[in-house]
């Protein structure tokens, strides 16, 4: 007969552990707000206010800080997806500046070669009339005026000429 008492007794807590009320939770989370480490004589000091063994306000402890750390890594976490989803943004907006920037090079690119094509044929038969009465001038100051609508169109200001 002892042996089943002893068994029963096993099984039994030390402690009825039971809810913690309204104000037991608040004076804890206060306690806890202020220091999230318990020190030993902290935990009697609580244990004694509240009316609990000073175990369960240990374990309340822990269990706390488990559910903080958790807290703050998911708010961790959504501030890094939200600085993401920003950095995302940012490529997205650039990508399309380089796209806009490239058309802009290709179209200046096109002027240039349709420049100098015009230029050339501008050029042989104006070389050909500067061999005759042997005077380049004419060739020098086109080919600056060239550069200078070529310059005028790269930096999107034609008034400049």
């Amino acid at each position: 007969m002892d042996y089943f008492k002893f068994q029963a007794q096993k099984h039994l807590p030390k402690w009825n552990k039971r809810r913690l009320t309204q104000d037991q939770q608040r004076l804890l989370e206060t306690s806890f707000n202020f220091n999230t480490k318990l020190e030993p004589d902290r935990k009697f000091q609580l244990a004694q206010e509240l009316g609990l063994p000073p175990r369960q306000v240990a374990i309340w402890y822990q269990n706390k800080r488990a559910r903080w750390k958790n807290q703050s890594l998911e708010m961790d976490y959504k501030a890094l997806q939200l600085r993401l989803e920003n950095a995302l943004g940012d490529n997205k907006r650039l990508e399309k500046e380089v796209h806009r920037l490239k058309q802009e090079l290709d179209k200046a690119h096109k002027m240039l070669l349709s420049s100098s094509n015009t230029a050339y044929s501008s050029f042989s038969s104006l070389s050909a009339s500067c061999d005759e009465d042997g005077s380049s001038s004419f060739l020098d100051n086109s080919k600056s005026c060239l550069e200078k609508e070529f310059y005028a169109c790269l930096t999107g200001g034609e008034d400049q000429l």
